[in-house]
């Protein structure tokens, strides 16, 4: 008799979530996801794509899309913060090209997620599913509970429910978060309220303290997002809807080069959010129930690499649980944390410290990795 294929169940419908279905279904996996959230909002941030992900990205059929939707900056520079003088230009453009084989993009969060929701069905998508409990069964199996009063089982349960993972806590316990006394101000908004004003395509201005980043987030050039890095001890909230106020943001940055001056000037509103340092954790695997992405390495937004490692994590997924029957889930899955595990510790430490490309650096480590060829853990 075949062995049958496993079913997978996915919790969380973000982008490394999308990701690890998309990879699953294009081996043959059964997989359905469990969303939180009753729908999908465009929300108000852009998101850096660096080679390391497009070339899962690619490989899952998006390479037209983001080609006609995410822009490509020719450098990413580091400016200070006052004279605009020049620290680093990491070359991008036609030259990450050639050296890395796949572009360097920027985009919009919003419809880097559309394309990946677009990849998969929608009805494997079940929204308005948090998840309440997980048991696992004497079949090996594993039992979900949802605060709706439904029940589902599956073969094996992948949390990628982000940094708030309800996955991980049943796993590991509450989490203590370490609060860094800094917050993130960040939104999107049209390039045609900066009153004739040219931002740079995309540059990091660094002062003594904090710092902001903007950049274009399509080909039109008529989006910008910026997000800063700002002291503020007093704010410690973790959410991507609560509202900035414009006047603090403004005088946290006053003495800043009049371009930035001028970003938010113009911009109408802000989000913000506390920014939160996070150590690796003990393990990403209990029996037939794993992690992937924010749920088991949320890092700092320093190196643009969050949503990039999720992408990485479900190419390597997929790549462990390929051919696996359901008596080999529980090593395929030590077999994804073993691959992974040391990529994105390193990550993770490198992106707190918050020096990536403030001068010049090999910044290959990071954009060479290839999820389709890196060899797997014995």
């Amino acid at each position: 008799m075949t062995p049958r294929r496993p079913h997978i169940a996915i919790i969380g419908a973000g982008i490394g979530g999308l990701t690890a279905a998309a990879c699953l279904r294009r081996i043959g996996i059964d997989v359905r996801i469990y969303e939180q959230a009753r729908g999908f909002t465009r929300l108000g941030a852009g998101i850096q794509q660096a080679p390391n992900s497009i070339r899962v990205l690619y490989a899952l059929g998006l390479k037209d899309k983001l080609l006609a939707r995410a822009f490509q900056p020719e450098t990413n520079d580091s400016r200070d913060y006052d004279t605009g003088k020049l620290t680093n230009s990491l070359s991008l453009g036609q030259s990450v090209l050639d050296r890395h084989g796949v572009p360097y993009f920027l985009m919009h969060r919003g419809d880097l997620h559309a394309m990946l929701a677009n990849l998969v069905p929608a009805d494997i998508i079940r929204q308005n599913h948090k998840l309440a409990g997980l048991e696992h069964r004497p079949d090996r199996s594993v039992r979900m509970t949802f605060t709706n009063g439904e029940t589902a089982d599956a073969d094996a349960v992948i949390g990628a429910d982000g940094v708030h993972s309800v996955v991980r806590e049943f796993m590991l316990g509450k989490e203590q978060p370490r609060f860094s006394g800094r917050v993130a101000y960040r939104t999107v908004f049209p390039t045609s309220l900066l009153g004739g004003m040219t931002p740079d395509p995309c540059v990091k201005w660094w002062g003594p303290d904090r710092h902001i980043v903007s950049y274009y987030v399509n080909p039109r050039r008529d989006e910008l997002y910026f997000v800063t890095s700002t002291p503020e001890p007093a704010f410690n909230v973790e959410s991507w809807s609560a509202k900035g106020d414009l006047v603090t943001l403004r005088a946290a940055y006053a003495d800043f080069h009049p371009r930035v001056r001028a970003i938010l000037t113009a911009c109408p509103e802000v989000h913000k959010w506390a920014l939160v340092e996070r150590d690796p954790l003990p393990t990403w695997v209990e029996g037939n129930v794993a992690l992937l992405g924010d749920a088991c390495h949320p890092m700092t937004p320093y190196m643009a690499q969050g949503a990039s490692t999720s992408i990485e994590d479900g190419a390597i997924l997929s790549r462990c649980l390929d051919g696996v029957d359901r008596d080999g889930l529980h090593d395929a899955l030590r077999r994804y944390e073993a691959t992974r595990k040391p990529r994105t510790s390193r990550i993770q430490q490198t992106s707190a410290r918050n020096t990536w490309l403030k001068e010049p650096h090999d910044a290959d480590w990071v954009y060479d990795y290839d999820a389709w060829s890196v060899p797997l853990a014995c």
